[in-house]
């Protein structure tokens, strides 16, 4: 069976790593002037690994309410790895509110994908920016920057300029599986590669590491559910 993958080098890295993304594309990570000949040594020497890792059907439980085409009052919401009912009210200022539920404004029920994303990106980056800074100082490291951005298919990554980068549908997960996803890619900054040491790091910050990794095994398609 063929295998097909993608390259991705960087001057910064010192070994060659393999990653299956959500989105079942496998990316090998590797140095710049690696010989494409050994990259596909290892590529071929892990390949029974790769394919238990691309059939591996991702587990996810489904919302109580199947999403339509505009929103009604009793349907539901994933936010902080907890559904919430919604429930249509009159809001004069247009604005969501939160209470134990979602409270959406009549007027906007029309606009579910743009009334929600826009509610998820605003907690977003008020209550997962405020963590990084958190967890980098408890590190003893810096970051340039931190953004919350729109990506199908990571939680979160770190650039060579030592920006991150976190998905604004991590705002659905619980906050462990959060702090878990800021502290993987934190540890980048001072490990680059998944070595022990970067796990070590990873584990020593985030007793719930195991937990978190398999929450989002488990609950990571739930994420990417509109609503």
């Amino acid at each position: 069976m063929v295998l097909s993958y993608e390259i991705r080098r960087s001057s910064r890295r010192k070994n060659i790593t393999i990653t299956v993304e959500r989105d079942r594309a496998v990316v090998v990570h590797a140095p710049v002037g690696v010989p494409e000949a050994k990259v596909r040594q290892l590529v071929d020497s892990k390949r029974q690994w790769l394919f238990e890792k691309l059939n591996d059907a991702q587990k996810y439980q489904p919302l109580p309410h199947a999403p339509g085409k505009e929103l009604v009052n009793g349907e539901s919401a994933l936010y902080l790895g907890r559904v919430y009912r919604i429930e249509l009210v009159d809001a004069p200022d247009g604005d969501v509110r939160f209470d134990g539920k979602l409270l959406i404004p009549h007027s906007r029920a029309s606009e579910r994908k743009r009334v929600l994303r826009e509610w998820y990106m605003a907690r977003a980056k008020e209550k997962i920016l405020p963590r990084v800074k958190l967890h980098a100082k408890n590190l003893g490291i810096s970051y340039e920057q931190a953004k919350i951005t729109d990506s199908r298919f990571r939680w979160g990554s770190c650039t060579p300029g030592n920006n991150l980068n976190f998905n604004w549908r991590l705002i659905k997960a619980p906050m462990f599986a959060i702090d878990y996803v800021i502290v993987h890619e934190l540890a980048h900054l001072i490990e680059a590669n998944h070595t022990p040491r970067f796990w070590n790091i990873v584990s020593a910050q985030l007793p719930a590491m195991e937990r978190a990794r398999v929450w989002l095994r488990e609950h990571g398609q739930s994420l990417e559910e509109d609503i």
